[in-house]
């Protein structure tokens, strides 16, 4: 693949328009990222494989320059659209690394495409369902309050600790696609309330790593060793002090246990 930055559209199999991202050389490696977030919160992560690695990424439905249709989504639609955008670049088979919302697309992927993925890495993600561990209704309320400034302020200190927050006022690629349309942040919401894989993740094939901030109570780092436990030989890190964003935070430990664990 050319390792100059590329962009383009790719077509999901309803017609919608699917943008998506490519950079570096080497194997290619599909970034998927959070709930209501484009490409951008892929930024730093995407670094970290340059020049060993083919990242490829791409604005859900209802973010960046992907269109935005007022319909449902759901994590399944999601998927095909991630495999459109691969079979857009001629790629057969990638390694995947999700995270978050990511990771629920990446389980459907490699589940119920198991020939399309080779290695796979969950990250701060959740089997769904009525196994999923829920956070906790003190976190909800304070992601629900009426002062947005207050409920953004909430959400960063989910996802970055006090102390790096200090230093590193933002603004954060990985807070939304702030140019969503109200419609398709409610889309988004849906389609991750509704993810179930707890069935699913025992046909994962691929050889797989679940990496999880330790103090991560915005998607309890509990759902890692769930996850671990229903997927065949997977193996499970936990970042000590990292909250939701640890592949941003803690990158220069991320980071290098991504790298060795894909190569």
């Amino acid at each position: 693949m050319n390792p100059l930055a590329e962009s383009g559209l790719a077509k999901a199999p309803d017609g919608t328009h699917i943008a998506y991202q490519v950079n570096g050389d080497g194997p290619p490696l599909l970034l998927l990222a959070g709930q209501a977030n484009n490409h951008h919160w892929c930024d730093g992560v995407r670094d970290d494989f340059a020049g060993v690695r083919t990242t490829i990424t791409l604005d859900y439905r209802g973010t960046g320059d992907s269109d935005k249709p007022d319909a449902p989504y759901s994590i399944e639609i999601f998927a095909q659209d991630a495999l459109a955008v691969l079979d857009h670049l001629g790629i057969e088979s990638a390694d995947l690394y999700g995270t978050s919302m990511g990771g629920r697309t990446a389980q459907v992927i490699a589940g119920r495409f198991p020939q399309r993925v080779r290695k796979l890495i969950l990250g701060c993600t959740s089997p769904g369902g009525a196994h999923g561990i829920e956070r906790s209704d003190a976190v909800r309320r304070s992601l629900a309050q009426l002062d947005r400034n207050a409920a953004r302020q909430a959400l960063a200190e989910l996802m970055y600790t006090p102390a790096w927050l200090a230093e590193h006022p933002g603004p954060h690629q990985t807070m939304g696609d702030l140019d969503m349309p109200d419609h398709a942040r409610r889309h988004h919401l849906r389609a991750s309330a509704g993810h179930d894989a707890w069935d699913l993740l025992p046909a994962i094939r691929s050889q797989t790593l679940v990496l999880h901030g330790a103090d991560d109570v915005f998607n309890p780092a509990a759902n890692a060793p769930l996850i671990t436990g229903r997927i065949p030989d997977a193996r499970l890190l936990m970042v000590e002090g990292a909250r939701h964003a640890y592949f941003e935070e803690f990158r220069s430990v991320a980071g290098p246990l991504a790298l060795d664990f894909l190569d």
